[in-house]
């Protein structure tokens, strides 16, 4: 078995071929893949014939996965619902749900919001519209290496709070910077070494909210210039769906955001995460317990 990486663009993002990953793999195979994945950011698998537990069992060779707990008589869920459906299989019209998902259109890493960190990202088609619906991503370690070494030497040493809410609120939820400041806002540093590569990236996106120990107006105006730096054309790739695809992407090394779609048309999309290390135990509910002081989310112009 000969692993092929086809590269999207010189440096970043990379077609993977040459490997059935719906079959059981063997630590050399799941070595290779995730040096490919350290190597290009994002990794894209056609036609992987995987299902939802095949996707599972592939996700575990990367690590601890992400799960809300049983409830209800339901076991563990590990997948998670990255489309347009509800829970019975219909497109979801909640306006709270079209809202929150237009916080997931601005560049982000997932879970940054979180005190420990999803490192992987793994986005398989179930279904698919006539058209739209890719996922965007940019390289935040090239975009870092650009910045001019007095900016580096600026931000070496910052942290930054990140905040769920502050990326609903930019996504035109009716959320006041109170309710932001009342809840817990997890801190990370701003310069975030990658371990797998060896390289630093810009560690910020939409739910970045402020510079610790840095006044408002000033915070923005670094975290803005960031995002804005690290989105640039240049360090884009976009990547299309047909059922049955898989694209990962470490958020350790790369902001993504989703792309637009015609809401009527049906996307069933379903993400396994992984954990950065060290990994916490099987049991662990983190979003749980955040989403059970979360405030309804709904547009500004609903009231």
């Amino acid at each position: 078995m000969t692993i092929t990486a086809t590269p999207i663009t010189p440096r970043f993002g990379a077609e993977i071929s040459g490997v059935d990953i719906s079959k059981p793999l063997d630590d050399a195979t799941i070595r290779e893949l995730i040096a490919q994945q350290d190597k290009w950011g994002v990794t894209v698998y056609r036609n992987t014939g995987l299902d939802d537990e095949g996707q599972i069992a592939f996700a575990r060779n990367f690590g601890h996965l992400e799960s809300l707990p049983p409830r209800d008589g339901h076991p563990r869920i590990f997948l998670f619902n990255a489309g347009n459906l509800t829970a019975d299989g219909e497109i979801n019209r909640s306006p709270s749900a079209m809202t929150y998902r237009k916080g997931d259109q601005i560049w982000h890493t997932d879970s940054s919001f979180m005190d420990l960190r999803t490192s992987y990202s793994m986005l398989r088609a179930v279904e698919v519209p006539a058209s739209g619906g890719p996922t965007e991503f940019c390289d935040a370690r090239s975009a870092y290496d650009d910045l001019p070494q007095d900016v580096k030497d600026k931000i070496a040493d910052l942290e930054c709070e990140h905040s769920l809410l502050w990326s609903r609120k930019q996504g035109g939820a009716d959320i006041t910077r109170e309710m932001i400041e009342e809840r817990h806002r997890p801190v990370h540093k701003l310069v975030s070494p990658h371990k797998g590569s060896g390289r630093n990236m810009i560690y910020a996106g939409a739910h970045c909210y402020r510079v610790v120990g840095w006044g408002w107006e000033e915070s923005r105006e670094l975290i803005d210039y960031l995002n804005a730096h690290a989105t640039q054309e240049k360090y884009q790739i976009s990547v299309d769906y047909a059922v049955g695809d898989m694209v990962i992407w470490d958020n350790l090394a790369v902001f993504h955001r989703g792309g637009q779609f015609n809401w009527d048309e049906r996307r069933d999309m379903r993400r396994a995460t992984v954990r950065e290390l060290p990994a916490p135990p099987e049991g662990d509910d983190p979003f749980g317990e955040l989403f059970k002081t979360m405030p309804k989310i709904v547009p500004v112009e609903a009231g």
